[in-house]
């Protein structure tokens, strides 16, 4: 038997042994026991099997000296292991059960913190991030000197720069789809106004977005399409919009790649309305 062989079995073997002895202590009825080697799992980072133990401890622990670090060992298991919706529920029972207890201030980090590391793509639905926003701001709340202050702001701009992201992409699909009528809404006359909207909403809700300029492109772009793509009644009232938004552009940003669009737009405008 050659050298690779013998340290399989080896291996086999420790890992049995291993299953055997968590297979014990799990069916064991002394909850000490237990406690101990969930203690012991967590801090060798076998963070699978102190979850698996922990989970029945917090019940039984429930009114006992180790309540408190066994619920707070269980979510830090669980976010240690990547089930971070599991683990924010965990920090948010710590939190609600022990709002001075001695993990309050690390279990609302935590509680913002799980939902950070499940944040969605901007595309997809944002729930988890609203959440992690309330989470983190309530911790700021309730722990304005906290070491993890300045961690929960930095993580509240990220968490907004998806939000912003979101915005951005659903107003720049209402631009890309122009003229198509087959998803236009009672409330707007085409995708060019819906756009406008949405991204006139997202700078009202984020005025010091790091998009602004984006957004403030798409609202100049779509205004002259609207008012070229306008009925007659409207099309010398759009066009001034749509004028009056260029300049506006070019006070903001001067140095944008865009200003020769915002020229050549003032230029057509200004045939149309003769001013």
């Amino acid at each position: 038997m050659n050298r690779n062989s013998i340290l399989a079995l080896c291996l086999t073997a420790l890992l049995c042994s291993c299953a055997s002895e968590f297979n014990s202590v799990y069916k064991s009825a002394d909850n000490t026991y237990k406690y101990e080697y969930a203690k012991q799992c967590f801090a060798m980072g076998k963070f699978s099997q102190a979850t698996a133990l922990l989970s029945e401890l917090v019940t039984v622990q429930k009114g006992r000296t180790n309540a408190q670090e066994s619920l707070y060992m269980l979510g830090m298991s669980q976010y240690c292991n990547k089930d971070y919706e599991a683990a924010s529920a965990t920090f948010r029972k710590y939190f609600s059960s022990y709002p001075k207890g001695d993990y309050a201030e690390q279990a609302s980090f935590y509680i913002g913190q799980s939902l950070f590391q499940s944040m969605p793509d901007p595309r997809l639905d944002q729930s988890s991030t609203v959440g992690a926003i309330n989470a983190y701001q309530n911790f700021i709340d309730y722990f304005p000197d906290s070491p993890l202050r300045e961690t929960a702001q930095q993580r509240l701009f990220l968490l907004q720069d998806n939000l912003v992201m979101k915005e951005y992409l659903s107003a720049e699909l209402y631009y890309n789809l122009g003229g198509y009528f087959g998803n236009i809404n009672a409330n707007t006359e085409s995708n060019y106004e819906s756009c406008i909207i949405t991204a006139q909403n997202a700078l009202k809700t984020y005025p010091y977005t790091s998009l602004r300029e984006k957004f403030s492109i798409l609202i100049m772009k779509s205004k002259y399409e609207l008012a070229q793509n306008s009925s007659d009644e409207r099309r010398i009232e759009r066009y001034r919009d749509a004028e009056d938004e260029c300049y506006g552009f070019l006070n903001e940003f001067p140095e944008s790649a865009e200003c020769t669009t915002a020229e050549k737009f003032i230029a057509k405008c200004k045939k149309v309305t003769g001013d």
